[in-house]
């Protein structure tokens, strides 16, 4: 009862006023959460606060806009001592100076240092490596990747991939798509083939670089996009042409009057794009049997397939004055107690291979029968964009975007917008 009305006062508190309540001392810990992870990020801290009973720890709930949230709490000179870092949105901040380089605190402790990178994936713990600088701790992966409907699946007589380094080509992907779609005799689909939980055009993204190019070059503080390459091209046309051409996903004006997590969560569509964050939503369906899958291979891709990294981390404001307790438990979530409790939990995927493959996450994901599409996603992940750059860019990049997803225009047309994010990525912010 205690954490939940600890919760219930956390997520009614004004967001504003929550850096400012009388308790000094507190290690104020920002993030980002629905109710029900509020509550294993709480797990957390609670079993933190039994190890470290000298530290309090107090959470700042966000509102939907966290990066700019951030930032006016920074500039009133109240910047919380633990801030979640986002993937595409933490350079921005490591480049305004918010964010403490965490290598002053790991230099100090080499052999912690050690035992946490054996203990990571690379393209994890790489992601919040900025400019020379570790400005965060990878705490859960996403990623992305496909749920399927078993019964939908036997049903099309579907054989989904069981692991990433067995991915299916985008040839027997539209085709499983195609078999899974049902059409009423009036024409009218009836249930999709595919759906999109996530964001299309990075979706789209991901197809390209499944078809062997790069987004970005490097992908960590890139000097140039590669969307006029005719591979990264190819693979974002494959995406469209699900909805355009094959007619076997909605298109942008179906999108507009459903959502992808209700067709696939009642039965009427066999496939869903989409990450972690929905599994314990799914999971807690009676009336949906599905499993998951990995993102199919373009032809020029492969042998394995890649997906994004799709993760967050935690940080430490350069300006706290509680650096020391907010290393301490910044150790304690990103390390093998905490990222036990996240395995555990359900709701995340821990960043550690020990909790990776612990019985506790096991459990959680017993209804999975393809459980290293998980366990082995983030060896699979490749980082989108880090750069400080990337609200411009991003802006850019979605009006040509969905032109394209309309039909209004092809993916070759994406080469056009190279050179302009190019010049803005070297602006950087």
């Amino acid at each position: 009862m205690r954490r939940r009305a600890l919760l219930e006062a956390l997520l009614a508190a004004p967001l504003l006023a929550g850096c400012d309540t009388g308790d000094d001392e507190a290690v104020t810990f920002f993030f980002q959460a629905r109710p029900e992870e509020a509550r294993a990020r709480l797990r957390i801290i609670e079993e933190f606060g039994k190890r470290h009973p000298d530290i309090r720890i107090r959470p700042v709930a966000s509102g939907p806009d966290p990066l700019q949230q951030m930032l006016t709490y920074c500039a009133g000179g109240k910047c919380p001592d633990v801030l979640m870092a986002w993937e595409l949105l933490y350079a921005g901040l490591a480049e305004r100076g918010v964010l403490l380089d965490l290598r002053t605190l790991l230099d100090r402790e080499p052999q912690y240092a050690k035992a946490l990178r054996a203990d990571s994936y690379d393209p994890l713990y790489a992601t919040f490596g900025y400019g020379g600088g570790q400005y965060a701790l990878p705490e859960q992966w996403s990623g992305v990747f496909l749920y399927y409907n078993r019964k939908l699946f036997e049903q099309a007589g579907i054989r989904a991939p069981q692991r990433w380094d067995q991915a299916w080509t985008f040839a027997e992907f539209r085709s499983a798509a195609a078999a899974s779609t049902r059409r009423g005799p009036d024409g009218r689909v009836r249930q999709w083939g595919f759906v999109d939980g996530w964001a299309p055009c990075y979706s789209a993204a991901c197809f390209g670089m499944n078809n062997g190019a790069e987004w970005f070059s490097p992908p960590v503080a890139p000097v140039r996009t590669n969307i006029g390459d005719p591979r990264f091209a190819a693979g974002v046309q494959c995406y469209a042409d699900l909805a355009l051409r094959d007619r076997v996903a909605p298109d942008t004006g179906d999108r507009q009057s459903v959502s992808a997590y209700d067709l696939f969560a009642s039965g009427r569509a066999a496939m869903l794009l989409g990450g972690h964050w929905l599994y314990s939503e799914f999971a807690g369906r009676d009336d949906l049997d599905f499993d998951v899958t990995v993102l199919p291979v373009g032809p020029h891709g492969g042998p394995a397939a890649i997906t994004d990294v799709g993760c967050t981390g935690l940080a430490i404001a350069a300006a706290s004055p509680r650096r020391e307790q907010a290393w301490e438990f910044v150790k304690f979530a990103t390390g093998p107690i905490g990222q036990a409790i996240i395995a555990e939990s359900g709701l995340f995927v821990p960043v550690l291979r020990s909790a990776m493959h612990s019985p506790g996450f096991a459990a959680a994901h017993r209804g999975i029968g393809n459980l290293a599409v998980f366990t082995e996603g983030p060896d699979h992940s490749r980082p989108l964009a880090i750069t400080p750059a990337w609200g411009k860019v991003d802006a850019l990049l979605s009006r040509q975007c969905s032109r394209v997803l309309r039909g209004a225009a092809t993916a070759d047309s994406l080469a056009h917008t190279a050179a302009d994010i190019d010049v803005l990525l070297r602006e950087r912010i």
